[in-house]
């Protein structure tokens, strides 16, 4: 499918290192929630488009003991406040705390998160696009029938050169570039 269609009528975004920069060591504080300013403009364009926003986050610190989910709610109420300088908005927002050596259903690579968000905008998978910048985004797009789109902000650069990224994976130098050329 073209990246040019309308008929996208959702898009489904991971959080860390594609709206905001991304840490090796977490991201574990309200404080250490950085955004990438051209991310935020991205979601704006895609508010005024009537594209939805949908959040799958992996938030594993939790599991860890890194942050609580008292803190989890304060980066994403900071994320709602750079956003709306922006004249933005996330329409869902949904995270899975489990840690990588427990993972359930909603754990990316699986597609848990994704599918609960094609449920709750009854969008069709094969029409959404889903932006990550690890292979788990990617693979979780696939797993749940949307088209992967990688950033190459956060980890996508050192995603881009892995040997068992699908080859068809579109690549793109930051989310606002992948929106540009959604919309344009």
């Amino acid at each position: 499918m073209s990246l040019a269609t309308n008929k996208n009528r959702l898009v489904i975004l991971d959080r860390d290192g594609v709206i905001n920069l991304d840490s090796d060591s977490y991201i574990k504080s309200e404080e250490e929630w950085i955004a990438i300013e051209s991310s935020l403009e991205a979601i704006a364009k895609l508010n005024r488009a009537g594209i939805k926003v949908g959040v799958a986050t992996n938030q594993s610190g939790i599991a860890r003991g890194y942050f609580d989910t008292t803190t989890l709610a304060l980066m994403h109420k900071k994320m709602e406040l750079c956003l709306a300088k922006h004249g933005a908005h996330v329409d869902y927002l949904t995270y899975c705390p489990d840690h990588p050596d427990n993972p359930g259903p909603n754990r990316k690579p699986a597609p848990g998160m994704a599918n609960q968000l094609l449920e709750y905008f009854g969008a069709n998978a094969n029409e959404t696009w889903f932006v990550g910048d690890s292979l788990s985004d990617i693979e979780c797009a696939l797993n749940a029938g949307c088209q992967p789109a990688l950033v190459l902000t956060g980890k996508g650069e050192k995603t881009s050169k892995k040997t068992n990224l699908p080859k068809e994976t579109p690549i793109f130098k930051d989310l606002a570039s992948f929106v540009d050329q959604l919309l344009n």
